[in-house]
């Protein structure tokens, strides 16, 4: 097996001079824009999760594809570490540069190619921000349905890469199942198309291998995505709890029905509090849990679910149910779980977002568990997520000021995302592996699992360059780490007490 680069170990890496590589690109790629001064680069140092810093050596900012070709081309004769980066929105660490590699910014390609009504899709480079897509195609009545909290930021070529969600993903699925086609570009230049502008393409689903794989793969150049006819009417029920674990058992009970909302989210007060002061959204802060359920469709199915949803609502324990009263009192709704995560920014001087998923049925049981780890640790957590899917964001609220409480944090990170294992489900569910979850990936899969995955990197990239050190840990750390496999859904319901 081919050893991989890890960010802690690189000795096996001929030593990168900056100056001659940066005179290389000049010469190769006169045209190109690149970035090496120190005041340059410092904006380029972290994504999303800006715990995590490191200045990287340089950075480049294509507008072609042909640059980008030549870039890999290079670095790859060199052995130069790549590391993609698009609007920088990533909350795992992915797009953390290298101090011995290049940053290769693909923000500038931020053109929608082609709108096609009759296909239902859209052609566009991976610069261009998830919300745009449906911007330019409304005039159509149709859209783009994977919506990210971030989605007025972010880019379509970093969800690609992270496979992201959103809070209409229950019911229209992630950004995996709303793709026809990418175009990338291999390690050493190469181009690949993966995917049909047909429903289906023949040989390996690769498209779906690439989604998600965080560019460790290949470089994105294009995407071309499904569009989605505007729903005739969309509703919101807002329901309020006294305790988060009769909200977490509402959620399970509300799919039991056989009803799958287009969106099904949760708050905690914490959360409820901090989006309701900095937005306004309406929603009661004395609740100690709140559900969003947005049901769309035809009028009547839509009217008749509503009804349905509330019955299973009051049933479950709520304290009140509250359906938007216009379009205006529905776009409040999700504008507060939208903005919650900056919202609870205004808490705190920091804030860890976590990313997993858990069994529906495993709601109630594993919040409280998060309620008991946050009390040991000593630090607050505020709980926001796709509750229709499983998928959790606690949001650990902490000081980097403060000696010893980034580490804290992380600790008590790492406990909730073994604690998702354990309980059946995934250390991600949208945010992606990265920098931050590679400890964790040790906990979830064993060494005959990562080796394969190891394999399937070194098919695309045998030198291990493209964002080495992120998502798949090398046997030895693992080791170093403890190899904690645990094997997932050992742990019978209801009896989730400690773990």
């Amino acid at each position: 097996m081919n050893i991989l680069y890890d960010e802690r170990v690189d000795g096996y890496l001929p030593a990168v001079d900056k100056d001659s590589l940066l005179q290389a690109l000049q010469q190769r790629l006169p045209d190109l824009d690149l970035l090496h001064q120190e005041e340059d680069l410092k904006p380029y140092e972290c994504d999303g999760l800006s715990a995590y810093r490191t200045t990287p050596m340089l950075v480049a900012l294509p507008r072609t594809v042909e640059q980008v070709q030549g870039l890999l081309e290079l670095c790859h004769q060199r052995r130069v570490p790549v590391v993609a980066r698009g609007a920088g929105t990533g909350l795992s660490g992915g797009a953390l540069p290298l101090e011995k590699g290049v940053l290769l910014v693909m923000a500038r390609f931020n053109r929608i190619l082609h709108i096609d009504p009759a296909a239902r899709s859209a052609r566009v480079q991976p610069g261009v921000r998830n919300l745009a897509i449906s911007q330019a195609a409304a005039a159509t009545g149709l859209y783009y349905a994977p919506d990210p909290s971030s989605q007025i930021a972010c880019s379509i070529g970093g969800n690609v890469a992270e496979n992201a969600g959103g809070v209409h993903c229950l019911k229209y699925g992630l950004t995996v199942h709303n793709l026809l086609r990418v175009e990338i570009l291999t390690v050493e230049g190469e181009h690949l198309s993966l995917g049909s502008d047909a429903l289906d393409a023949p040989g390996f689903d690769l498209l779906a291998l690439f989604t998600g794989s965080e560019g460790m793969l290949g470089i994105i150049t294009e995407v071309t995505v499904k569009l989605l006819p505007r729903p005739q009417v969309a509703k919101v029920l807002l329901a309020a709890f006294d305790c988060v674990e009769k909200a977490g058992l509402a959620v399970a009970r509300i799919i039991a029905e056989g009803i799958i909302p287009a969106g099904l989210e949760m708050m905690d007060n914490l959360a409820i509090r901090a989006a309701e002061d900095f937005i306004h959204a309406g929603y009661p802060v004395d609740a100690q849990a709140i559900l969003l359920c947005e049901l769309d469709g035809v009028e009547a199915d839509v009217h008749d679910d509503c009804e349905r949803v509330r019955r299973v609502l009051l049933l479950a324990g709520a304290t009140e149910v509250r359906l938007a009263r216009d379009e205006a009192e529905r776009v409040r709704f999700w504008a507060g779980r939208k903005n919650a995560f900056p919202a609870v920014g205004r808490l705190s001087p920091d804030y860890y977002c976590m990313d997993g998923t858990i069994p529906r049925r495993a709601l109630p049981a594993v919040l409280k568990e998060i309620a008991t780890l946050a009390g040991e640790y000593g630090l607050r957590v505020a709980n926001v997520f796709h509750a229709g899917d499983g998928n959790m964001h606690p949001l650990i609220l902490f000081d980097a000021n403060q000696p010893g409480e980034l580490d804290r944090a992380e600790a008590l990170g790492g406990k909730i995302l073994e604690l998702c294992v354990k309980v059946g489900g995934s250390i991600t569910g949208e945010h992606g592996v990265g920098r931050e979850k590679i400890n964790q990936m040790c906990a979830q899969f064993n060494s005959d699992e990562l080796t394969l995955f190891h394999g399937v990197k070194a098919a695309f990239d045998p030198r291990g360059l493209l964002n080495p050190g992120k998502n798949i840990p090398t046997l030895q750390r693992c080791a170093e780490f403890g190899a904690m496999h645990v094997h997932m859904g050992q742990l019978p319901f209801p009896e989730l007490e400690r773990f």
